[in-house]
């Protein structure tokens, strides 16, 4: 007999079609263009600004009894998207504008060092007889960090303005993303050495 058991935790509501969503890539870049939410606007006539990042934490997995049984690395089913049909700057002026677009790739690569954190402890924590729900408190715990994390860069960084500031929390950010390198949607974590060894 079959279980389905299908998830989808957001860190974000997301909305569109999926020729709008990015998955991460460390390679790719976010730009202005790819804030397409008919909500963007950049007008000397707006007195505030604000961003809304259109990065989640996508999680699913449908698998049978067995097949979840024997299953340790879920990599594969942790996905780091950018919805560009739900990322919305607003800003006054264009200078403003690119400040938060460096906001949002921070964002983005905050998001993805966490997908990271939950494909390793997904990864260690998951045991032969785990129940289907095991990662909730995982997931839960993660989640309030990855809040905390990015409120204080966005309250520390003005949203992205102290463009100082922000380049090192970024580089921290890449920094501990490089470092869990085995924990990529497409890798395969080393499998823990025995203790004899």
């Amino acid at each position: 007999m079959k279980i389905i058991f299908l998830l989808f935790f957001t860190l974000l509501i997301s909305v569109g079609l999926s020729q709008s969503i990015i998955e991460w890539d460390p390679n790719y870049k976010i730009q202005l263009s790819d804030f397409q939410s008919s909500q963007t606007e950049i007008s000397d006539t707006l007195t505030s600004y604000s961003i809304f990042p259109g990065a989640n934490i996508d999680f699913s997995y449908y698998m049978s009894n067995a097949e979840f049984m024997f299953t340790k690395n879920f990599n594969a089913k942790v996905k780091t998207t950018f919805n560009k049909n739900a990322a919305i700057i607003l800003a006054p002026d264009s200078i403003t504008a690119e400040q938060l677009v460096l906001f949002g790739q921070y964002s983005f690569d905050l998001t993805e060092l966490y997908s990271r954190k939950l494909r390793r402890e997904l990864y260690e924590n998951k045991g032969a007889f785990s129940s289907a729900d095991f990662f909730k408190p995982i997931f839960n715990t993660l989640m309030e960090e990855f809040n905390a994390e990015s409120a204080k860069v966005l309250k520390l960084t003005d949203l992205g303005r102290n463009t100082a500031l922000l380049a090192q929390e970024h580089n921290r950010v890449l920094s501990e993303i490089a470092l869990m390198s085995d924990f990529c949607s497409s890798c395969k974590p080393p499998k823990k050495k025995n203790k004899s060894e």
